[in-house]
């Protein structure tokens, strides 16, 4: 299995590129590849910050493209989570972090509109502090 970094992804996905974006499709069809959930975050970052692409759009790509054969997630269940929350109306940084938590008693933070977000998509319990 190969890694594969955040610039193959979004060649992937945009297309914006016509040689790099053919032999990113062909690499990912000809090979199991394995992504980073920190490679994903990058990823929605540049689709929503760099290409200005709408928050569902965002995330139907990362959703189709998490679901091709070849690929697999460093952690599969966490980014389903956070993809799921982030339908809901979380960010997704912050659904990942959230995700990555679940195993501790309570996720602490400063930041009210994740607390009151969370709450609302059924995500574990924030604690503000």
């Amino acid at each position: 299995m190969l890694a594969i970094d955040t610039n193959l992804i979004i060649r992937i996905l945009i297309g914006d590129h016509l040689q790099q974006s053919g032999r990113a499709r062909a690499f990912v069809e000809d090979n199991r590849v394995w992504v980073s959930t920190t490679v994903l975050l990058e990823v929605e970052w540049v689709l929503r910050s760099a290409y200005k692409l709408p928050k569902p759009e965002v995330i139907s790509s990362l959703k189709d493209f998490v679901g091709l054969p070849n690929v697999t997630l460093q952690e599969p269940e966490q980014v389903s989570l956070a993809l799921d929350w982030t339908t809901k109306g979380m960010d997704f940084a912050d659904a990942l972090h959230l995700a990555a938590a679940q195993s501790s008693e309570t996720f602490v933070t400063f930041d009210r509109q994740l607390a009151s977000v969370a709450k609302l998509v059924g995500a574990s319990p924030v604690r503000l502090l």
